[in-house]
């Protein structure tokens, strides 16, 4: 079962107690390891490895080659390329490596892209040869 929020009491004794998966959507990097921290102790409190848990985010996806073509791309969506960087996976493809990163670095798993330009197939290309082939 995969469960997943920011509540800071109740969820995470809930996800230690019948998550397979625990997902944090549309997050920062530092709120996720908050998070994660506070479900880890969850399940440390009711004897659980935190290691038999999967540990993912969702984040929307706004990747281009270059600063234009980001802009574009958030402006398509309604979002601003700065509070995308804050919240998700928004830049260059090298921007967008780093930042898979540094969820990585605080245990993140998985990923789940948040595409919302459905029509911009170029995009998926563009992740898919410059950041998927990197992982």
């Amino acid at each position: 079962m995969l469960l997943g929020g920011m509540g800071p009491k109740r969820t995470p004794r809930l996800a230690a107690r019948y998550a397979d998966e625990f997902n944090l959507p549309f997050a920062s990097v530092p709120d996720t390891a908050a998070q994660f921290d506070r479900v880890r102790a969850a399940c440390t409190e009711i004897g659980r490895d935190p290691g038999q848990m999967v540990w993912s985010n969702a984040l929307v996806l706004c990747c281009g080659r270059d600063d234009a073509e980001v802009a574009r791309r958030a402006a398509a969506i309604g979002r601003e390329p700065d509070e995308l960087r804050a919240n998700g996976l928004a830049g260059t493809p090298a921007e967008v490596l780093d930042t898979i990163g540094r969820y990585g670095d605080i245990g993140s798993e998985r990923i789940y892209l948040q595409v919302l330009d459905l029509g911009d197939l170029e995009h998926l290309e563009l992740v898919a040869s410059e950041v998927m082939a990197k992982l």
